[in-house]
């Protein structure tokens, strides 16, 4: 495992006491290391974290419009695209003209998308156990309320 020590949160002496007190920090540094993690994975299989929301989004809501599956994923408009294509290349999504409004395309998984999905939900589980390695179950359910609730206080501004 290559490691990063630029990312390191706590480098004992070397920290400034201050700096260990900042959430914020310690959560971009560990967010940082994650996003890493989970990049490399999808990387080992030639996707993107992109290509496992729409596809999730997908398989969850249904068919949708490219408009539709960038307000779910949250992946820009402009973004989405590239991303559409490259499901596109490999199979896992078709477009097809919307019967309601032939300006835009409805956009839906196929079966083989419906597999892709189920390989990336199978390399998130191992990305999710190696990142939670240190925990027990008990607190890996913890810390999933306590970000979550963070996160919504937060966004309630």
């Amino acid at each position: 495992m290559e490691s990063h020590p630029e990312l390191r949160f706590d480098n004992g002496g070397q920290t400034p006491e201050r700096l260990k007190r900042q959430i914020s920090r310690l959560m971009g540094m560990t967010g940082a290391q994650m996003r890493r993690i989970a990049n490399e994975a999808f990387e080992a299989v030639g996707a993107r974290k992109d290509h496992f929301v729409v596809l999730a989004a997908l398989a969850e809501f249904g068919p949708a419009s490219q408009a539709q599956l960038s307000d779910r994923t949250r992946v820009y408009r402009s973004d989405l695209v590239a991303v559409l294509n490259e499901l596109a290349d490999g199979r896992w999504i078709e477009r097809a003209p919307d019967p309601d409004d032939k300006r835009r395309n409805v956009i839906t998984m196929t079966d083989s998308g419906a597999r892709r999905l189920d390989e990336f939900d199978r390399i998130l589980a191992g990305v999710n156990d190696r990142i939670m390695a240190p925990l027990s179950p008990d607190e890996r359910e913890q810390l999933f309320a306590l970000l979550g609730r963070i996160n919504a206080h937060l966004a309630a501004g």
